[in-house]
């Protein structure tokens, strides 16, 4: 049977979200230590689920945090590694990923919409909110950010970003009847003088703001949303959400 997550982010896409489309995670970064300084929260383990190839566990885990990563894909986790020696990372789906205690929770990157874990659903996320609200300490703080529904307001989207040892084209198509997204990527990674491609399909789930706040309070959290990241506005259908266990 084929794993949760073969499919995620394989060696060549993960390499090439590291090194094109890292601003995301670092200005994610800022935001949740400048979320923690004004509680005067300065150490302690944050838990980042979709930890990617751990942008944002290093700027935590600089700041003088400790960092436990999960993410599904294991090239990802590979990079993580890498990148942040001093945090520890683990293959496995954030719908299974076991929560210590911790003063915050983390999630940048559309991580909840993915769905290469096949049980990924409404209901379990709601589960995981209350799993979450169980493992933060008290005044603990949980950041993440999501897909909504019109994340492609035009219905579908042709676009591509090139580097020197690098070329990714997609096509993003949204059925907003179904609330899903689909996104088709092609990817060209150099090898010695030729080029490796490879082709990933990611589907989504898109959400709506008013169920995902509601969800967040069933679980015990007082919560808001943000339409930014410090300077890094969100595009449209694109929302962050701040939650705090009283």
């Amino acid at each position: 049977m084929k794993e949760p997550g073969a499919s995620a982010y394989r060696a060549d896409l993960a390499y090439i979200h590291d090194a094109g489309f890292g601003d995301f995670a670092r200005h994610g970064a800022a935001a949740v230590l400048e979320l923690l300084h004004r509680q005067r929260v300065r150490s302690g383990l944050v838990v980042d689920l979709g930890c990617g190839s751990g942008i944002l566990a290093e700027a935590l885990s600089r700041s003088g945090f400790d960092v436990l990563g999960f993410d599904i894909s294991r090239a990802m986790v590979e990079l993580s590694r890498q990148r942040v020696p001093a945090a520890e990372f683990r293959h496995a789906s954030f719908l299974t990923a076991r929560l210590p205690r911790c003063v915050a929770v983390t999630a940048v990157g559309e991580i909840f919409n993915y769905l290469f874990d096949k049980e990924n659903t409404p209901a379990r996320l709601g589960q995981l909110f209350r799993r979450v609200f169980a493992a933060l300490e008290p005044r603990g703080l949980f950041v993440f950010d999501v897909a909504l529904v019109g994340r492609v307001p035009e219905g579908r989207r042709r676009s591509y970003t090139e580097a020197a040892d690098w070329a990714c084209l997609f096509e993003a198509e949204e059925d907003r009847v179904r609330k899903t997204l689909v996104r088709r990527i092609t990817s060209f990674r150099k090898v010695g003088d030729l080029y490796r491609r490879d082709d990933e399909v990611h589907r989504l789930r898109l959400y709506e703001r008013a169920e995902l706040l509601k969800r967040l309070r069933h679980a015990g959290f007082r919560a808001g949303t943000v339409k930014a990241y410090g300077e890094l506005r969100f595009p449209p259908g694109y929302l962050g959400f701040v939650a705090r266990k009283p």
